[in-house]
This record gives structure tokens, C-alpha cells and sequence, in this order.
């Protein structure tokens, strides 16, 4: 068993056993953007990057962008949570962002990213642990296709179960004790 995949079940674990303060709530609609990033890290081709922006429909707060970034084998390898004040946009940069700094040491050419919109906490976006999904974070990633033509899409609205907001946060945690410094993705510029 890789050894991320061992942590992540024995964080698991522990989540379940002390109990989950999320069981029994369904996280509110538009908190989950879905999307994919392909051909990164690849030489030649040109940047693929993530545009988040806060539209500013949660009553003009600030809001956090809880990015988790996964492999092709459904791995979190990064995570990181994203400041952004009403109005404004942030780009990440996906190989140097969001693919540099993985849990496991191998950078990723292709895999997922899930967005989760969560208030700030004292004015700060801390690690995403710890969620309180709030309605407000759109999403659009460029993508290197195989021909190196570069596509952009909206990232997808998904449903946010109780379940995954719980294994978000948990992965998320047993990068944060296991990582060292490694699994923690950056916000890029903006805001």
C-alpha cells in the first residue's frame, strides 16, 4: 500500500471513530467546482493555469477557494486554501502552483482539481481542514490538449456530499501532519 494512501486511511479512520461534526448536514448548493488539467509539466507547451474569482454573491465578505489537486490515480496530492476579496480574480499557475509540491515527490502531468468556496476564519484562509462551504467561487482552467492546442473551461458545479466534504478535510489533514512542508499547494497572483 503507497504509504499516502496508508496515512490517508488511518486519518480516515481516526475522523470516524471521534465522530464526524458534518454527519447529518448537506453542504449548500454551488460550494463544489469540479475540473481537470492535462499536459502539464510538459516541455514546450504553454502554461495551464486555474482563474478563480469571488463574484461576490455571499453579502461582498471575502471568501477562501479550498483547492484540492489530485493524480490520475485519485490520490490527493496537494491542497491549499486561496483568498479572494468581492470582485477580485486569482490565476494559479498549474505546474508551478498547484503540481510542484506533491505529497509523493512525483509531479503530476494529469489529474483532478476540486474547489471548495469556504468563508476566511479571522480574516485568513487556512489550511482546508476545516470547511464551512458557502456559495460564491467560479473556476475556469486552461487545459494543453495533446495537439498543444490550449482550451479553457468553466469548472463544473458538483454536489458537495457530507462525505466528501469530510474526506476533502481529512486527506487534506494527513498532508498536513505527514507532509512536512510537501503537499501544500500556492495561491499564484492576484487579489
Amino acid at each position: 500500500m503507497r504509504r499516502t494512501t496508508m496515512v490517508v486511511v488511518c486519518t480516515l479512520a481516526l475522523a470516524l471513530c471521534a465522530g464526524s461534526a458534518f454527519a447529518g448536514t448537506t453542504p449548500p448548493p454551488d460550494t463544489l467546482k469540479v475540473d481537470y488539467f492535462s499536459g502539464a509539466n510538459t516541455g514546450g507547451n504553454p502554461l495551464a493555469q486555474l482563474r478563480v474569482i469571488n463574484p461576490n454573491t455571499n453579502t461582498g465578505n471575502g471568501i477562501c477557494a479550498a483547492i484540492y489537486v489530485f493524480d490520475s490515480f485519485q490520490e490527493l496530492s496537494e491542497c491549499c486554501s486561496c483568498a479572494l476579496s468581492p470582485d477580485s480574480l486569482r490565476t494559479l499557475d498549474i505546474n508551478l502552483d498547484l503540481t510542484s509540491n506533491p505529497l509523493t515527490g512525483k509531479i503530476l502531468n494529469t489529474g483532478a482539481i476540486k474547489i471548495v468556496s469556504t468563508p476566511e476564519v479571522a480574516g485568513n484562509c487556512p489550511l482546508p481542514t476545516r470547511l464551512t462551504p458557502t456559495a460564491g467561487v467560479r473556476a475556469w482552467v486552461t487545459h494543453i490538449q495533446d495537439n498543444a492546442y490550449v482550451t479553457e473551461t468553466a469548472s463544473q458545479d458538483a454536489t458537495l456530499s457530507s462525505g466528501e466534504q469530510t474526506r476533502l478535510q481529512s486527506e487534506c489533514y494527513a498532508i498536513q501532519l505527514d507532509g512536512s512542508g510537501t503537499g501544500v499547494c500556492t495561491c499564484g497572483v492576484g487579489d
